[in-house]
């Protein structure tokens, strides 16, 4: 089995920042693209940002120059620093990987979900 958590949601003033992390635990052999995805009420899940197993990032437009991704990949592990924080971005946020178990191929895992939630 495998487990993804996040942590790091909150409430924050706009201009502010957050950090998320993610954590992935259980029968892993290893982690190929990690993401972050998100959504806000009434729409539907938006990617965020990816980060592959060799450091490759991208980014959607509306968060480009103030979220960064990163990942540990010896400790399983994610993060996704928040700066500028707007309005727009509250929402849940949610860390996905694809992660390859003794099953055997690529499997795509989601956590439960983080709250962010920005104030104006």
């Amino acid at each position: 089995q495998v487990q993804v958590v996040e942590s790091g949601g909150g409430l924050v003033q706009a201009g502010g920042s957050l950090r998320l992390s993610c954590a992935a635990s259980g029968s892993i052999l290893s982690i190929g693209t990690m993401y972050w995805y998100r959504q806000a009420p009434g729409k539907q899940r938006e990617l965020v940002a990816s980060i592959t197993s060799g450091g490759s990032t991208t980014y959607a437009d509306s968060v480009k120059g103030r979220f960064t991704i990163s990942r540990d990949s010896a400790k399983r592990t994610m993060g996704l620093q928040m700066n500028s924080l707007k309005p727009d971005d509250t929402a849940v946020y949610y860390c996905n990987a694809d992660v390859w178990t003794n099953m055997g191929g690529y499997r795509s895992y989601w956590g439960q979900g983080t709250q962010v939630t920005v104030s104006s």
